[in-house]
């Protein structure tokens, strides 16, 4: 089997209601592309995968994935995965994490498609659902996350995430109000998203142990290991780092050596593919740590990173960032929490998702080749 051609459909995602998570977003609103990868091989099967994001459209990384990437899977066997992935990543510094990640997703797809198994299946299946979290948006007032907050409790989704507003006094306010609402037992997490100076990580950590939130995810700038050891030392609450710096395997040994964090953290698009993914939850097991799964910023990546949850004993949660507007797009059925608030391992072979083609035929802007 051989690659014959590598291809990305630039198709426009319209209607983003404005939304906002933290300063490195901004607020985005209105319209982006995403792009459909596709992987052709002469045994006429095609790999899939998404790059893109509401907030960072495909078009800015596209053009670097068919200059740079293109040439290195033409020719080639796609499953040879391993050794592709390697030949991708010395291309990083000429193209971006986010496009080896898209190849890397597309080539599992192929090679699940041609075992006739889902990819979770070929990683090695632990089990077949998760429990959903839902990861909210920067809101407006500490009543409204409070709402939203006792909303998704009462579908029986496991956990509720803030994305606070900003300065920390703030923030502690509404950590507040809706520890409040849905009572002392619910599971509660904050994600700073790198906004505070140390002095004020210490006290909205402080303020989050008396409230007994589930972790503290990044509170410091995202490579501040330094600070994060310290943090850490004044702190028993656990805390959760490395989701944002776009690099591989290696970079996460730091962390683990200086103990600067107590869980691991990546999605396919930030880490290079469900490759990195897989190594790092493995590195750590090894140290008895959990690995939990971003959000991968578009519906095909959360399939995607969905798969690696399931073959995973060291992750508790699917994560779900709201709202779906900014979020879910392109797929005709998209991941969705059931009346228990769990999320089912796909079952088709591959990436086992239903692409709207229909719609990304209709909204298409540009074919890269």
């Amino acid at each position: 089997m051989k690659i014959i051609d590598v291809t990305l459909t630039l198709f426009a995602w319209d209607d983003i209601p404005p939304t906002s998570y933290a300063a490195h977003t901004g607020k985005f609103a209105g319209s982006s592309k995403l792009g459909l990868l596709k992987i052709e091989t002469d045994e006429g099967i095609t790999g899939h995968s998404f790059l893109g994001s509401a907030y960072y459209g495909a078009d800015l990384d596209g053009p670097n994935l068919i200059k740079y990437l293109k040439p290195i899977l033409m020719g080639q066997n796609p499953l040879d995965r391993e050794r592709l992935y390697h030949a991708l990543w010395r291309r990083a510094r000429t193209t971006t994490v986010r496009t080896v990640g898209a190849c890397d997703v597309a080539l599992w797809d192929i090679c699940g498609k041609v075992a006739g198994l889902p990819i979770h299946r070929l990683l090695g299946s632990y089990r077949d659902r998760v429990k959903a979290y839902a990861s909210s948006m920067i809101l407006d007032s500490p009543q409204e996350y409070a709402e939203e907050a006792l909303h998704y409790q009462s579908l029986n989704w496991a956990a509720y995430k803030i994305h606070p507003p900003h300065p920390w006094q703030e923030d502690i306010k509404v950590c507040e109000a809706v520890r409040k609402a849905v009572g002392d037992d619910y599971l509660v997490m904050l994600d700073a998203a790198w906004s505070y100076q140390y002095p004020e990580a210490v006290r909205v950590g402080r303020a989050l142990q008396d409230l007994n939130y589930y972790w503290y995810e990044d509170p410091l700038h995202d490579a501040d290991i330094y600070n994060y050891v310290k943090l850490k030392q004044q702190l028993h609450i656990p805390i959760m780092a490395t989701e944002f710096p776009a690099v591989g395997l290696d970079s996460y040994a730091p962390w683990v050596l200086q103990q600067a964090t107590d869980f691991l953290r990546g999605d396919v698009a930030l880490k290079g593919g469900i490759t990195t993914m897989m190594k790092t939850a493995h590195l750590a097991e090894s140290f008895r740590m959990n690995y939990e799964v971003h959000h991968g910023g578009n519906s095909l990546n959360n399939v995607a990173g969905l798969h690696v949850i399931m073959a995973l004993k060291n992750t508790e949660f699917f994560e779900v960032l709201l709202p779906d507007g900014a979020q879910k797009y392109g797929l005709a059925e998209d991941i969705h929490a059931d009346a228990d608030g769990y999320v089912y391992a796909p079952t088709d072979p591959g990436l086992g998702a239903k692409i709207d083609f229909d719609l990304i035929q209709r909204k298409t802007v540009a074919v890269l080749s």
